[in-house]
């Protein structure tokens, strides 16, 4: 049962919930647009009533029925994935991939603007040190801590 609950309690599982219920709901708003909007107003095109319902074939079986080709339902099924497609980039990858880029070049931006009172690195101690024992002055300059008592 511990396994279960570690499971259930992952902030990714949450997460994927969250968006599965967030991912149906939209879904209902976009085929919303498209059936309300986007295929009558396409369909008018076609003088029928839906996209959905414009530019049927009617072909002939070997039972003696015809069979409709649904091509307009295929269009608007084209049409809604291009909608949601479009939306998911412009509402939600290319808002996120901006975030991202102004949150590298302030990462970046602070990295460059160093403290002018860094302490030496250990390279430059062991060169001083090593220079000092020699009596010549170090090329890097005095790294040493004045020490008050």
């Amino acid at each position: 049962m511990n396994g279960f609950k570690e499971f259930i309690l992952r902030g990714n599982v949450i997460d994927l919930a969250v968006a599965v219920v967030i991912g149906a709901a939209f879904t209902a708003i976009v085929n919303s647009l498209v059936a309300g909007i986007f295929n009558p107003a396409i369909g008018a095109l076609f003088n029928a009533k839906s996209l959905s319902t414009a530019l049927v074939l009617t072909i002939p079986t070997t039972s003696g029925e015809p069979a409709k080709l649904m091509f307009g339902a295929v269009i608007a099924a084209a049409i809604q994935f291009l909608i949601v497609a479009a939306v998911v980039y412009f509402a939600l990858v290319l808002p996120i991939n901006h975030l991202k880029k102004a949150a590298f070049l302030k990462q970046k931006h602070e990295e460059e603007a160093t403290p002018a009172d860094l302490p030496p690195t250990e390279a430059e101690l062991l060169t001083e040190i090593r220079d000092l024992l020699a009596g010549r002055p170090s090329p890097e300059g005095n790294h040493s801590q004045q020490v008050s008592h």
